[in-house]
């Protein structure tokens, strides 16, 4: 054990990580976590004295995460990234790390099960849910469903995981907790409560009832830019603390969370610490997903194209700047609920969040697993406009710039690395259609992604053609002025 961070030139802790109690077990241990609701929980350690501490899980993936700060005490380092310098604190709120690989399903049961844990949290991104985006209904015939349907107590996927915890703990007479998603989706309590309820259903009913009586699944609203850690990232953190730290995380100075106040096991003061309790977070939810990642989505395919490798990149080209501008304010903003809020002042500081050239956001990175993002950030909207009659041609464009990406090759003519859960299904489609309007139509059959009604609806196939068209014979730069100006 290593406690070298502890001498970083960096923010550490002070409080007695002693007496930190692991109330919440947090399942996705990865950079978005540690830079944002591990952050939340240190400062309130450190200010308020509070004892909610983590348990640390990994399902898939993230092996290294795991072994890394296990071997440093459990701490990491988390940067903030302006271009006028960066600052970095040492988060020292976790205090166990397991991984169902490493450690085997039975001890992340076992931890889940632990009297004193009154919250689950998931950052898991959207395709760990095992559901349907199009629905947020849960995918029966996913792979790990079908698996855990017949192996309830060695479960494999994250509501396979959750529900058989609760089993224990429910024989047990354990109290329930809270089942808490911090992932970008709408409704995101709501789709977590279809998938373990529903699948619930499927293997116990009378477990399903309870349930749906004993445990709440609050809706959250997550906002902190986190970019892919790279090796040059890494080699600046170091010489930044002094010590090596190779879980350290870099993100940027603005943090958001807006939290649904439902908790039937206690919380922490997140409030004290700069979230915001409140009772519908839906409202929050969609501005987020419409303007920002709505936004990020459509910067990350048409600048992925154009040849640009970072969103800071994209805000040097004024078409691109332009074009996200009028997406978040004439295309995104009609659709939204959300009241007292000035829509134009929050774009304006999401451009400016967009350019700050210390992020070094891959537009790569935002454009991985864009079926599942496709439906919440534009193809919500767009339905909202064909019902309202009202024009949605940056929200098409985007719809095209996917088309044209996953289609596997940029406008420089070089292969593109598609990194998606549906990406070998992607790969059949663009190998057996002919590039152009049959591409389109293939491409808006697939019924996860665009439902049955959208590919019934001429304004949105003949609008969505019509840029796929245009960004195939005058590439993204031309396709954008000539809608811009």
């Amino acid at each position: 054990m290593t406690t070298s961070l502890l001498q970083a030139k960096a923010a550490v802790p002070e409080y007695d990580r002693s007496k930190l109690v692991a109330r919440i077990a947090h399942i996705g241990f990865g950079a978005f976590h540690r830079a944002h609701q591990a952050v939340c929980a240190d400062k309130l350690a450190a200010q308020f004295g509070s004892d909610w501490g983590y348990c640390e899980i990994n399902l898939i993936g993230g092996e290294q995460q795991i072994k890394d700060i296990r071997e440093q005490d459990l701490l990491w380092s988390v940067s903030e990234m302006a271009d006028d310098g960066w600052t970095s604190r040492i988060v020292g709120v976790a205090k166990t790390a397991l991984h169902a690989e490493l450690d085997g399903i039975e001890a992340v049961l076992e931890a889940l099960s632990a009297p004193d844990i009154a919250i689950v949290s998931i950052t898991v991104t959207e395709k760990g849910y095992c559901h349907h985006p199009a629905t947020g209904q849960l995918n029966a015939e996913h792979p790990m469903i079908a698996h855990d349907l017949q192996h309830p107590d060695q479960p494999r996927s994250l509501p396979g995981v959750i529900l058989a915890a609760i089993k224990r703990r429910k024989a047990r007479g354990v109290p329930p907790f809270s089942v808490m998603s911090c992932d970008n989706m709408p409704e995101n309590g709501h789709v977590t409560r279809n998938v373990i309820t529903q699948l619930a259903q499927r293997q116990d009913p009378e477990l399903a009832q309870w349930v749906a009586q004993h445990v709440t699944f609050p809706s959250t609203m997550v906002d902190r830019i986190v970019p892919a850690m790279t090796p040059e990232t890494l080699a600046q953190i170091t010489e930044l603390l002094g010590v090596n730290d190779p879980a350290g995380i870099a993100c940027e100075p603005f943090f958001q969370w807006v939290i649904e106040d439902s908790f039937v096991n206690g919380r922490p003061a997140w409030e004290k610490a700069g979230a915001e309790l409140v009772q519908d977070v839906l409202p929050y939810e969609e501005m987020k997903l419409r303007m920002l990642n709505g936004s990020h989505s459509f910067l990350a395919y048409l600048g992925y194209l154009a040849g640009y490798a970072h969103i800071s990149d994209c805000m040097q080209d004024e078409a691109l700047v332009k074009a996200a501008h009028h997406l978040m304010l004439q295309e995104q903003a009609p659709t939204l609920r959300t009241q007292g809020v000035n829509l134009a002042a929050y774009a304006d500081a999401l451009l400016q969040r967009y350019r700050n050239r210390a992020l070094k956001h891959r537009t790569w990175q935002i454009a991985m697993d864009g079926s599942q993002k496709l439906p919440q950030r534009m193809l919500d909207s767009i339905r909202w406009h064909l019902a309202h009659g009202s024009r949605f041609d940056m929200l098409a464009l985007g719809v095209a710039g996917w088309m044209r990406y996953v289609g596997g090759v940029d406008e420089q003519g070089n292969a593109i690395d598609i990194s998606d859960p549906l990406r070998d299904v992607l790969a059949d489609v663009v190998r057996n259609s002919e590039q152009g309007e049959a591409r389109v139509q293939a491409l808006l059959g697939l019924e996860a992604i665009f439902g049955q009604d959208l590919p019934q609806q001429r304004e949105f196939v003949a609008t969505v053609t019509r840029y796929y068209q245009s960004l195939l014979q005058h590439g993204v730069k031309q396709t954008l002025r000539t809608l811009v100006w």
